[in-house]
Parts: C-alpha cells; structure tokens; sequence
C-alpha cells in the first residue's frame, strides 16, 4: 500500500497559483489599467483594449482550469502505467529534477527492490524564472537531492538502468542545453537503458490553455531532435491529457 500522502482536491492548481501568482497579478491590473486610459482612446484603441481584456481574462481562468484538469483531475502523479512502458524492471533507477520534486517518492515505492537516486540540476544562472524560484522555496525533499549539472552529472559511465525527469528539461531554454543534458543521461545509462521524459508541449492545445505562457514549453520536434542528437531513440510517445506528453528515449545497446 502507498504510504504516500493523498494529494489535496486541488493541490496542483493552488500551487500554480503559489509559483506564478506575479504572472496572474499583472494579468488582472488590464482591467484596472484600461478603466483609466479608456476616456482618451478612439474607437480603435477601445476595441482594441477589449480585445487585450478579454484575452487576459480568459487565458487567467482557461490556465487554471486545465491546471486543475491536469494536476488535480486527471492521474498524473500514477506513474504504474509509464513502467508498464519500459524495456525492463531497473535495478537502479534516477530521477532528475530542477528544484521540484513530487514523482521520486512515488518511483520509489513503484519499484521498491530497486535502488533510487536523485539529482538536482538548478542553475540560478540559467533557471531565472520566478515560479522556479518560488518553488524551491517550499520544495521538501523526501529522498535527499545530490546537486548536479545538466552538462556533468555526478555518476559514472552506466550507472543507470532508468532515467526519469517530471516536467524539469524546459528549464533548460537553449536547445544545446537539453542537449547537453541529454548525453550526460545517455552517458550515465546502461547499454538499452531509458529515459521517460514528461513535458508540456508547444502546440494549440496548449496555446488555448496557456496563451503566451505556451512559449514556456517545447515543439513534439524539438524534444525529438535533441534526443537523437544525443544519441536517444524515441520507442514510445504517450498522451497524458491533451497537454502533456510522455517521451520514452532509449540508448542504443
């Protein structure tokens, strides 16, 4: 039985709120700040401030509502059926994170012989936004991180059977980055061993959920061309809600 704690009805959109409360403030002062320049503009500019409104204030309620949808509604945090997906039972396992950690309990108890290590990737330097920041502020380790390098892992050659990484690339915004990242787990994976890779995705579902804050995430295309430009096979491409996708990459034997 889990002895993880159940999570709250809607613990994951309240934390979307915590991580990016900046982003939704500045969202409503529109509203304020068209009230005091709407008695100067012409016709124009009033349907054009609308317009800006009404956007606003639907990407402010559309975000949260596939938040919750996302991570309160839908099994997200179920990863059984993600290790149905792979080649083999690790005998060791990682999972790499950029500050927030909620999946490494819950891989530990999906595969209780095997043993679990967790690495930190955070880079102040080159992860600078606010809601990342904010996050590691309330994170609490329940397996304790070892602090990494997204180009220099602290592992040696073929440590791993299995490499997990729960919404923690995009952190990384430049395409040499994640590819960097990518060999150092090649690098660190047994002949054949995985990397199970969730993300968001840069497309229109995620446009209308988000708006410009779709700009975050990444193309289907670009995670696939950094993987193979690792040295990663994509075997397996899986939908977790119309949002969010599952990447199983594989190092050649």
């Amino acid at each position: 039985m889990s002895t993880s704690p159940a999570r709250g009805p809607y613990q994951g959109v309240l934390q979307v709120l915590q991580f990016n409360w900046r982003k939704y403030v500045a969202a409503l002062t529109v509203p304020m700040a068209a009230a005091l320049a709407w008695p100067s503009l012409p016709p124009l500019g009033r349907a054009a401030l609308l317009l800006g409104i009404a956007l606003a204030l639907f990407w402010t309620a559309s975000s949260l509502i596939v938040s919750h949808y996302v991570y309160d509604c839908f099994p997200l945090y179920d990863f059984r059926p993600i290790a149905r997906l792979l080649g083999r039972v690790p005998r060791r396992w990682i999972n790499i994170h950029s500050g927030w950690d909620e999946a490494s309990k819950l891989l530990a108890e999906i595969f209780p012989a095997s043993s679990g290590q967790v690495v930190d990737i955070f880079d102040a330097c080159l992860m600078t936004e606010s809601s990342i920041r904010q996050a590691r502020q309330v994170n609490h380790d329940v397996i304790p991180a070892t602090p990494g390098c997204y180009n220099a892992l602290p592992f040696g050659v073929d440590s791993f059977d299995v490499a997990f990484s729960i919404f923690a690339v995009h952190e990384l915004r430049r395409h040499q980055q994640r590819v960097c990242l990518f060999r150092e787990i090649a690098r660190i994976l047994t002949p054949g061993g995985e990397l199970v890779l969730m993300e968001h995705v840069r497309d229109w579902r995620n446009f209308l959920a988000f708006g410009p804050g779709f700009l975050h995430f990444f193309s289907q295309r670009a995670w696939r061309n950094a993987a193979l430009e690792a040295g990663l096979n994509l075997q397996t491409e899986r939908t977790m809600t119309p949002f969010v996708h599952v990447y199983i990459l594989r190092k050649n034997l």
